[in-house]
């Protein structure tokens, strides 16, 4: 077995950097806001793998059912010799991939990207042990800004999967594109994972499940402000609510106070003042319609060769083509 590699393109200090500029911008506009990637510290990473795990939550095993199903196809269809993951964390559905282009013979090395490096480390060690004759050469990044620190080398093939491409609002989506394919030679391929519009009665449980867990994740976002800038956030007067936008085709996720308060954050010695009722955005997930999807990846100049989906056609993995 080679030793995996990490490239460090991430500090700490730069993750502190970047959560400081977000919190002063996003909680000083109007209406408030803040990104959803400062949910995952260690409590709302596991807090996440709960809310996979709930009944009203279908789209991880959706994902893993469709891509169960279709690997295959997509390791015959893709041949490449590097596979390269966004926002790989665990690499957990990654394997499903790494097993089917790793038994078809052409896949040399396996590229994660995460911002977390203890998690890419990790994760980086057991697909070494598991795919022994693989090269793996993780990549500690921010998977929106450092697309050019992505190594190169042979035909790649880039999977963002889970549905992530949901939580960037349009012009966001059109330059994160634009920006993979800037980075990739003609003809490499990028393997895109969506979820797609459909019921509200289905989709918005999703996001408010009836045991509270989506909740308390949502709420966690105020704890990683609390301890990494000393604000005094009190979660348990935020109500947590999900509302789809039928024009926007998005689930909007929102921190709702239920009374009037002001919030110190110490370390940017800033104070933000909450109306009773007044409402913080915490994330966006949005959904897509095949044809839509497929004319952003055009307009980033991309073909999409390929088009899955399940079998309620709730979520689609798509192979486009640079």
């Amino acid at each position: 077995m080679t030793a995996p590699t990490l490239d460090i393109h991430l500090t700490d200090a730069d993750l502190t950097a970047a959560l400081r500029d977000d919190a002063r911008t996003g909680l000083t506009a109007s209406p408030k806001w803040l990104p959803p990637k400062w949910f995952y510290d260690a409590r709302g990473s596991e807090l996440f793998e709960m809310i996979t795990e709930l009944p009203e939550y279908y789209p991880t095993r959706t994902e893993r059912a469709l891509l169960e199903r279709v690997v295959g196809e997509i390791a015959r269809l893709a041949r490449v010799d590097a596979l390269v993951e966004l926002g790989a964390g665990s690499a957990a559905k990654t394997r499903l991939l790494l097993s089917a282009l790793t038994a078809g013979g052409s896949l040399k090395t396996y590229v994660p990207q995460d911002v977390s490096s203890s998690a890419l480390h990790d994760a980086a060690e057991q697909i070494a042990a598991e795919f022994p004759g693989l090269a793996v050469r993780g990549v500690v990044s921010d998977f929106t800004d450092t697309l050019r620190n992505l190594p190169g080398g042979g035909r790649r093939m880039i999977a963002f999967l889970g549905g992530t491409i949901g939580n960037l609002v349009p012009a966001e989506r059109a330059e994160f594109l634009a920006g993979i394919r800037d980075v990739l030679e003609p003809g490499e391929l990028l393997l895109l994972g969506a979820g797609l519009v459909i019921d509200p009665n289905v989709l918005v449980p999703a996001y408010d499940d009836a045991a509270g867990v989506t909740a308390e994740f949502n709420r966690n976002v105020l704890h990683v402000l609390n301890t990494r800038l000393g604000a005094d956030f009190r979660p348990e007067r935020f109500e947590h609510v999900a509302v789809w936008d039928p024009e926007r085709l998005w689930i909007e996720m929102r921190l709702v106070a239920t009374e009037e308060m002001t919030v110190h954050l110490r370390e940017l010695d800033l104070t933000v003042h909450f109306a009773a009722g007044e409402q913080l955005r915490t994330e966006i997930s949005a959904k897509f319609h095949l044809d839509g999807l497929a004319k952003e990846l055009a307009a980033a100049g991309f073909a999409t060769d390929h088009v899955w989906t399940d079998p309620d056609h709730r979520f689609a993995l798509l192979l486009a083509r640079a």
